[in-house]
This record gives structure tokens, C-alpha cells and sequence, in this order.
């Protein structure tokens, strides 16, 4: 279903982020600095960074031999060791201290436990939470392997002084966290980790937009949390 100013808003979501890293004074945004922050690291430099999602992002939804990954994947990789992970427990949160969740499962509450703890901790979290997912998928509605039409929050914005409405709207009770004026970003200060909620994920969906520059902005979203 398409929601009146869906699209329009999807737009901002980039916008939104650059404006919380220019608030944050983390990047200079001439197209020379953000080519170099965006060069590819050696091998022995990248840093790995744990990744949970519901999407098609490493494999087609068909697992066939010749499914290989994404662009969204391709881009990750050029600067971090990515290693998928099904569940946030603390046995997989403890291989590294960054985390994207795009667009996750619906996570056991004891995991949930473990990844507020995590947090807490010092780890950085960018979670990308979609209230209404428009990815196209040829699986039927019902298949446990199909994307969630929308973000499942058993909780944890919550738990974090957050609210999700559609179509996509975050909203904060916390004052630790700062939200975008069209609320599709919120950054929280969350013990002594941090966390960068967006509220779309069909932007890594750049095989049906053809805009692969939208993940820029992602990628050093994920670098800032690294500082």
C-alpha cells in the first residue's frame, strides 16, 4: 500500500542523516572529503561489522548459485568485514562493537536483553526500522522468510524512549536522543554506546532505484558510530 507523501519523505531520509552529521561536525561535505572518506580500506584495516536483516541483501531470495549479494553488500564490504548473524544474543554481539540492522526479524525478548545490555556497553547500533516496507518480494505473504511488512518492535525503541508510526515518523520521550524535524532519523546517547534509528530501509533497494549514492551517507553514518 502506498501511503500519501511516502515516496516525498523516503526522499529526505538522506537529507536527514546529512544533517545530523553536519551538527555533529564528524565530516566536512565537500565531494573531495567525502570521496576519501568513502575509499576502500585494505583488507587488514576493515573492521567487522555485525549484520542482521530480513532483507535480500546477501543473498536473492532464491538462494540459487548464481545469487551474489548486493549492491548494498558491495558497498559494506569496500570498508568492513561484514558478518551476518541471525540473532542478537551475547555470544554474536560479542565478535564486534558495530551493528547494522536493516529492516530485522522480529528478535526474542531474551536477545533483545542482550543487545540493550550491549549497547549500553559501548556498542553502536544503526538500525534501519521501515514502519511500511514497499521491497518487492516473490515470496507469499506468510512465508517466514519474506520480509516483515513492517518493522517488528517487540519493545526496544521503547525501551529507548522511542515511538514508530507510519508512514514514517520517530518521535522521543528521551532526552538523550536527537530527532530530525520530519522524523526519519533519531540518534540516542544510550549508556555508553549509541544508537542512529532510521525510519525506511527500501533505500538499500538500489537495484530497483538504480540511486547507488544513497548509501553514502549510510556508510558514514556507520563511520561517525565508529568514533
Amino acid at each position: 500500500m502506498n501511503f500519501p507523501g511516502r515516496a516525498s519523505r523516503r526522499a529526505l531520509t538522506l537529507a536527514a542523516i546529512a544533517v545530523l552529521l553536519l551538527a555533529a561536525g564528524a565530516f566536512a561535505w565537500s565531494a573531495r572529503d567525502r570521496s576519501a572518506s568513502l575509499s576502500p580500506r585494505p583488507q587488514s584495516e576493515k573492521p567487522v561489522l555485525l549484520l542482521v536483516t530480513s532483507l535480500p541483501l546477501i543473498f536473492g531470495e532464491q538462494f540459487s548459485l548464481e545469487a551474489h549479494g548486493s549492491e548494498a553488500l558491495d558497498a559494506l564490504e569496500t570498508r568492513y568485514r561484514v558478518q551476518p548473524i541471525g540473532v542478537t544474543d551475547a555470544g554474536s554481539l560479542r565478535q564486534a562493537r558495530l551493528l547494522l540492522m536493516a529492516h530485522p526479524m522480529a528478535q526474542p525478548a531474551e536477545a533483545l536483553v542482550d543487545l540493550d545490555r550491549w549497547v549500553r556497553s559501548g556498542g553502536r547500533l544503526l538500525l534501519l526500522a521501515d514502519p511500511i516496507l514497499q521491497w518487492p518480494s516473490s515470496r507469499p505473504l506468510g512465508d517466514p522468510l519474506r520480509p516483515p511488512p513492517g518493522f517488528a518492535d517487540t519493545g526496544l525503541l521503547k525501551h529507548w524512549g522511542l515511538t514508530l508510526a507510519a508512514p514514517a515518523d520517530l518521535r522521543s520521550t528521551n532526552p538523550s536522543c536527537t530527532v530530525t524535524s520530519d522524523g526519519l532519523v533519531a540518534r540516542c546517547a544510550i549508556g555508553a554506546g549509541e544508537a542512529t534509528v532510521i525510519a525506511d530501509a527500501d533505500f538499500l533497494n538500489v537495484e530497483a532505484t538504480g540511486q547507488s549514492d544513497r548509501l553514502e551517507l549510510l556508510i558514514e553514518e556507520l563511520e561517525r558510530l565508529e568514533r
